[in-house]
């Protein structure tokens, strides 16, 4: 946005300094003139106006060598005060003048520079400290979207050429049965599908694109686990639903895919055999939560703390049935803070993943 020139903030501190320092010289000089002077006549002072009004009628009949001499001071007054107060306000706008530069490299693209202000605590350091801390969440955010475009390119590509590598072998073996290949190009394309639908839903809850209203987790839970309830007979996992009502505001088809992910996720990384899953909802005094706990494998922290990657497995991205794509905690953080709520997990000592989502109350 365009704007007319203007004084600098340092030459507006300056001429601040100067005004304030000539009106307390010329405040000094007439109290020196009214009080001190031999030849002033005694003089009462009834009101403030009296005051003023005093003060002029001694200086008017004050000697000439008094004038000469108070002219004198406040030119030396104003020099000092303009020279001085240059210096001052130099040294105190020295810090916004290294935030100023920052901000410069910041908008070019360099986003590793930090300002790193030294010195105690003050307005200008707290500036500073924040712009640092900006800047390091805008790396890690840039960093974070660049490792995202390169994995979903890359997982994008993997079904795309799989379905040319088909082709180009059914197009040499004219003779070769069809039905398998039908199949195979179905499954590919099955996924392809399922990605880009993923990467649409981490899309619309990233820009928060969505409506609020009213919606019970205990419900959300509950049909996540009746809709996925033939999946866990199929791998023989037990699915258990407790938990009392947990009233929250946001959009039900984005909570209802949160629900569906977490449960999802449970089943499928879980015990060969035997598994059991949890899914417990409840309120309390700072909002609402949807618990989703599950057996299986002992899972390290340092890899806990990847699982809500985009395109990060527990199983060093190894696929199998129901694999899925990589990004369902993903999606699963990205629509908890889109809710403005928090996601935590957890390895259990016993083997498997608790995960909780805390958002706030409907209140």
């Amino acid at each position: 946005m365009g704007r007319a020139p203007g004084l600098s903030v340092r030459l507006k501190l300056t001429l601040s300094y100067a005004g304030f320092l000539m009106l307390a010289g010329a405040l000094l000089l007439a109290a020196a003139r009214v009080f001190l002077m031999p030849d002033a006549p005694e003089v009462r002072f009834d009101s403030f106006r009296n005051v003023i009004s005093n003060v002029l009628l001694l200086q008017g009949r004050g000697p000439l060598v008094f004038v000469q001499a108070a002219a004198i001071v406040l030119a030396f007054l104003l020099v000092f005060g303009l020279v001085g107060g240059w210096i001052l306000a130099g040294r105190m706008l020295a810090p916004l003048t290294r935030i100023t530069a920052a901000t410069r490299l910041a908008a070019q693209g360099s986003l590793t520079h930090r300002i790193r202000l030294p010195g105690r605590e003050d307005e200008f350091r707290e500036l500073a400290d924040a712009f640092d801390a900006m800047l390091a969440r805008l790396e890690a955010h840039v960093a974070e979207q660049r490792r995202f475009a390169a994995n979903a390119s890359h997982e994008l590509r993997t079904p795309l050429a799989i379905t040319q590598a088909l082709l180009d072998v059914a197009g040499k073996d004219p003779d070769r049965d069809t039905g398998e290949l039908v199949d195979r190009l179905r499954a590919v394309n099955t996924r392809a599908i399922d990605l880009t639908e993923a990467l649409l839903v981490l899309s619309r809850a990233d820009q928060r694109s969505f409506a609020r209203e009213p919606v019970d987790l205990s419900l959300v839970a509950e049909e996540a686990t009746e809709a996925l309830l033939p999946l866990a007979d199929s791998r023989g996992v037990t699915l258990t639903t407790c938990g009392d009502a947990a009233l929250t505001r946001g959009s039900p088809a984005l909570l209802q895919q949160l629900a569906t992910n977490l449960v999802h996720n449970a089943i499928v990384h879980n015990l060969p055999e035997s598994g059991a899953v949890w899914v417990r909802t409840g309120a309390h005094p700072d909002g609402v939560a949807l618990t989703v706990e599950n057996t299986g494998e002992a899972i390290a922290p340092e890899v806990v703390s990847t699982l809500a990657e985009p395109f990060r497995r527990g199983t060093d991205r190894i696929r199998g049935d129901h694999a899925g794509v990589g990004l369902g905690l993903a999606i699963v953080k990205s629509i908890t803070q889109a809710h403005d709520g928090t996601l935590t997990l957890a390895a259990r000592p016993a083997g498997g993943l608790c995960v909780t989502v805390r958002l706030p109350g409907a209140g």
